[in-house]
């Protein structure tokens, strides 16, 4: 075993450290008996070289949007540009403290208050609050906006909300966490909502109705102004997951389309490097009827002093403090950098690469969904599957390329599922390798299927029994020694 394979534990050796804490460093607490350890923590003992080293190595392992071409795009890793990280650090928002004075916070509450003003703008609602601090988050606040709605109108039976069942799996979940029960309704071939099935459901005990547009097939909901019209008439709220808005972005909005509520994953769409479960933000953005019941605090603007307020029928605070600072001022640099003149052409681009792909391997891969696709489309598996070659043994044959694996089996509505989504940044040239990789694993998976099944073979992981490690994992050092 090489020594940059080793973990941190089995660097460590009894007694070596680092640095060594003087008592007169230590603060004077007095610990009760009982919150007292009874021995030392098993922690590693390790040079501060040995940690140095490790963590430098370990860094090198890792797979980022910097490295290579992730094919899973807007919804976890988009190339955004260095220079907003770089003023999101800036000392003067990054030291700042959540319970300063708002005198003393002008600066990023006007950020706060024209990032708003801006998202409102771009989506077609009338005002959005900063708080969500994470998408399905933001979907927790709207879900929790549409009951206190209803319950104001004093119209408590509605305690059902609608999912179709190629939505995104954290609706039925917020959904649930929110108290509501979920009607899930089929979908048409395409992932696009069966008007009939709507029909059936609707009734007066529906809330709403949780939507994404495009659809996580990459198709755009083509009824979606009849679809507004059959919910709002049977007394429900129409809720936006926006988690696919990089599609839309300058060229359709959400509030045009007739939905009443929405949340904004900043941290995919509007600039956050976002990958391992964090940063996150999801702001909720509702119509003109709906602001009373935003969450609070709300940042409101007098003359130039920005403060912030409380509303009288909001559905509570979220969080302790108002939401991730870091990823407003990116999103904020994001939308002031690209204008309305340049935001306009983040969704076409992001079709045009991702139709590009599609219509490049169609004649090898199964296109369950023909025509045009929006900034992600659905593969549903090898057209040639005589070898027994599936959609994950393809996804782990890419590692051996260079290329991050897509998002595969997903959506459920195809049994061999692979989602790619390319984003707007990537040029003609990363493209054009990614094709031409994914046909030399097609004729892999016919010439040397085994190759391709017991993929990967260039990584420091090779593949791993799944099943097992899902059901039996060992997640301490200490297990395997």
């Amino acid at each position: 075993m090489k020594y940059y394979n080793k973990l941190i534990f089995e660097l460590s050796r009894e007694n070596r450290i680092g640095y060594q804490l003087t008592q007169k460093d230590l603060p004077e607490v007095s610990l009760p008996e009982n919150l007292k350890r009874g021995k030392k923590a098993d922690l590693p003992e390790v040079s501060e070289f040995d940690v140095v080293r490790h963590y430098t190595n370990v860094s090198q392992k890792n797979f980022g949007v910097e490295t290579g071409f992730y094919p899973l795009g807007s919804c976890t890793m988009k190339y955004n540009p260095k220079i907003n990280d770089e003023l999101a650090t800036l000392s003067g928002f990054a030291n700042i403290h959540p319970l300063q004075p708002v005198e003393t916070v002008q600066g990023l509450l006007k950020i706060y208050y024209e990032t708003q003003a801006m998202l409102s703008e771009v989506s077609g609602l009338a005002a959005y609050s900063l708080n969500p601090f994470a998408g399905a988050h933001g979907e927790l606040a709207g879900l929790m906006i549409i009951k206190k709605y209803h319950e104001k109108n004093n119209d408590l039976k509605r305690t059902k909300i609608i999912v179709p069942d190629s939505a995104h799996g954290t609706n039925p979940a917020s959904a649930t966490v929110c108290g509501f029960d979920t009607v899930e309704i089929k979908s048409n071939p395409d992932g696009t909502v069966n008007i009939e099935a709507l029909k059936a459901v609707l009734n007066d005990e529906i809330a709403g109705l949780m939507l994404t547009n495009p659809n996580t097939a990459g198709v755009f909901e083509k009824d979606i102004t009849e679809i507004s019209r059959l919910v709002h008439e049977a007394g429900g709220l129409l809720y936006y997951d926006g988690a696919n808005l990089n599609a839309l972005l300058g060229r359709a909005k959400p509030g045009d389309m007739g939905f009443d509520i929405t949340h904004i994953n900043l941290h995919k769409t509007f600039s956050t490097p976002h990958g391992g479960g964090g940063p996150g933000s999801g702001p909720v953005g509702v119509g003109a009827n709906l602001i009373e019941f935003l969450p609070n605090p709300i940042v409101c603007k007098k003359g130039d002093f920005y403060y912030f307020d409380q509303a009288v029928n909001s559905i509570g605070a979220l969080g302790q403090f108002y939401g991730n600072a870091s990823v407003y001022i990116r999103a904020y640099v994001y939308l002031l950098t690209l204008g309305k003149e340049n935001l306009s052409d983040v969704g076409p681009y992001a079709v045009l690469n991702a139709n590009y792909i599609k219509d490049s391997l169609k004649d090898i891969f199964e296109l369950p969904i023909d025509g045009h696709c929006m900034h992600e489309f659905v593969f549903d598996g090898l057209k040639d599957q005589s070898t027994g070659v599936k959609t994950l043994d393809i996804a782990k044959r890419l590692l051996d390329y260079g290329f991050h694996a897509p998002t595969v089996y997903f959506p459920l509505i195809f049994s061999q599922s692979m989602m790619i989504e390319p984003t707007e940044v990537e040029s003609k040239d990363t493209l054009d390798e990614f094709i031409n990789v994914l046909r030399v694993v097609a004729k892999e998976a016919i010439e040397n299927p085994e190759m391709v099944k017991t993929a990967p073979h260039n990584t420091i992981v090779r593949r791993l029994d799944e099943a097992k490690a899902a059901r039996n994992p060992i997640v301490k050092f200490k297990d395997i020694v």
